[in-house]
């Protein structure tokens, strides 16, 4: 009796991309009815046009006037001056994210985290109970507006790639689905920058040898572009058809947490440094505590005014998210520095090694157990949620020199 070989398909699957619609600078809005319809710009203190950090979100009305995340705060502050200049709120931020996330749970397990405000969702189990991967992506959308009071921009297609193009292209509160087989035509008439893997450089070659379309590529054959660009062109010309079999993939736990600070003028005043050290201490711990997790390792990042950079690293004996246990770790590993007097740049704090459940804790020697510790910490953390973080901290804190 002959037998014959049928290829075996995998089912064609059903996913989601949804991404927050200007996130940090949307929930100040909401939190501050106030700062509604107005340019907000969350980062680092803009000191008048002086300050050295960066933008880390920008409302919709301050991109009016280009300003956009990753930007010189410096230069976001000449563009707009009279905008809405906010600290970042983390442990906000996380709250908020957390709750959204948990929306998504609420239709598959299968959730795959860009960041608190983006994730990849495989919906293809889930289109029994709920219905299409439209109606899931409306439901959601729709749960995140009634309940957050917030807007997101969703993607619906067949791979993570097209999904994650779609939910972009109509921002904010876009929603964008691409049905089965029309990829190829959907992706055709973006550029190339639109493709994962086309960073500038790539973006640059493909630009001379003649691409500059995505679907410039999805016509040129597979086997020259991969004579021409090796493996990345075999990559480019799959994404360009439509090709991605990457699968989504659930929650993994972080691997750092970490918070760092350049200063506005380099320093090499001991005092500033410390309590520098500290307010690094202190935001790592609410992270940590936000994120339910504690600390194996500590390491410390110190750069010097002539851009070098150290890194000192050390166990932490008792797994922990506690602000004092973290600051006492980074002192040490200051002392471990090479330090002669040279002025400091950046530092910065990274707790790894990370756990979800810390080891019980020994008494200490004065009897304070840790929970007393975590019932302060837990009260802090509220007081900061509700009034940002600069509302309650150390007391050596509010003497901060301004270097």
């Amino acid at each position: 009796m002959g037998s014959t070989h049928e290829e075996i398909k995998e089912p064609m699957r059903s996913i989601i991309h949804i991404d927050m619609d200007a996130f940090y600078a949307s929930v100040e809005q909401r939190d501050q009815p106030s700062y509604r319809d107005k340019p907000v710009i969350v980062g680092a203190d803009p000191q008048k046009g002086k300050g050295r950090g960066v933008v880390s979100a920008a409302s919709y009305e301050a991109r009016v006037f280009g300003i956009h995340s990753a930007m010189p705060i410096n230069q976001a502050y000449r563009r707009c001056p009279k905008g809405v200049f906010l600290p970042v709120r983390m442990a906000r931020y996380q709250e908020v994210s957390s709750r959204i996330f948990a929306i998504f749970h609420r239709y598959t397990d299968l959730v795959e985290p860009l960041s608190l405000d983006e994730a990849f969702l495989d919906v293809t189990g889930s289109l029994r109970l709920f219905g299409t991967a439209e109606e899931i992506g409306r439901r959601i959308e729709a749960e995140i507006a009634q309940e957050e009071h917030l807007s997101a921009s969703v993607g619906v297609a067949t791979t993570k790639f097209v999904a994650k193009v779609a939910s972009d292209l109509r921002k904010p509160k876009g929603f964008v689905i691409v049905e089965p087989g029309k990829e190829v035509e959907f992706l055709k008439d973006l550029p190339v920058e639109r493709l994962w893997g086309a960073g500038p450089k790539m973006a640059k070659q493909l630009h001379r040898l003649g691409y500059r379309t995505i679907g410039d590529i999805a016509r040129q054959g597979q086997a020259e572009l991969a004579a021409l660009l090796g493996q990345s062109g075999v990559h480019l010309w799959e994404l360009a058809n439509g090709i991605d079999p990457r699968p989504v993939i659930p929650d993994e736990p972080a691997k750092s947490i970490g918070s760092e600070t350049t200063f506005q003028v380099d320093t090499a005043d001991p005092n500033v440094i410390r309590q520098t050290l500290l307010e690094l201490a202190e935001h790592v711990g609410q992270r940590l505590r936000a994120d339910e997790c504690f600390a194996g390792t500590l390491t410390l990042k110190f750069r010097d005014e002539a851009f070098r950079t150290l890194t000192r690293a050390m166990a932490i004996s008792e797994p922990t998210d506690q602000a004092p246990v973290l600051y006492r770790t980074a002192l040490t590993l200051l002392d471990r520095i090479p330090f002669s007097g040279q002025k400091v740049r950046l530092l910065g704090l990274s707790a790894s090694h990370l756990s979800t459940s810390a080891e019980r804790q020994q008494l200490s020697l004065f009897g304070e157990t840790p929970k007393r510790h975590s019932q302060l910490t837990e009260a802090l953390d509220k007081i900061r949620t509700r009034f940002g973080d600069s509302a309650i901290k150390p007391g050596s804190l509010f003497t901060k020199r301004r270097v």
